[in-house]
């Protein structure tokens, strides 16, 4: 298997792995807690309670998706390849830099996406002896 190839799929798993981590800790140290003061308060509408947790949830769901779809590119066109190295690469570069600034650089998380985008960036052209 070609460098290139592998190391796309190597960010997939990467970002697949990352996305499920980060989905559960934020489920236990966001999600719920916010929930139980939520229903106990009363501060918040019934709309703002169903609507809050999917949409800090769907981060996870598009890191994952993402890492799905570089595990497939080295299957794909070269244009193909690169797209989807591109958008996702823009949703990773916006999780480490937002994950580093949260935590102040106190978690691992920003690295391993920034490793994925490592990855990504090295395996996104196919070098031209594979075209």
């Amino acid at each position: 298997m070609p460098w290139h190839n592998l190391a796309l799929e190597l960010a997939g798993l990467i970002g697949a792995v990352v996305a499920i981590a980060h989905g559960m800790i934020l489920q236990r140290l966001i999600i719920k807690p916010f929930s139980d003061v939520a229903v106990a308060d009363g501060r918040f509408s019934v709309t703002a309670r169903k609507l809050l947790p999917p949409l800090l949830q769907f981060s996870t769901l598009v890191w994952f998706a993402g890492g799905i779809a570089l595990a497939t590119a080295p299957w794909l066109d070269a244009q193909a390849r690169l797209s989807i190295s591109v958008m996702v690469g823009a949703t990773y570069l916006f999780g480490a830099v937002g994950n580093f600034w949260a935590t102040r650089g106190r978690s691992p998380g920003w690295m391993l996406m920034a490793l994925a985008l490592g990855l990504i960036a090295f395996g996104a052209v196919t070098p031209p002896s594979q075209v």
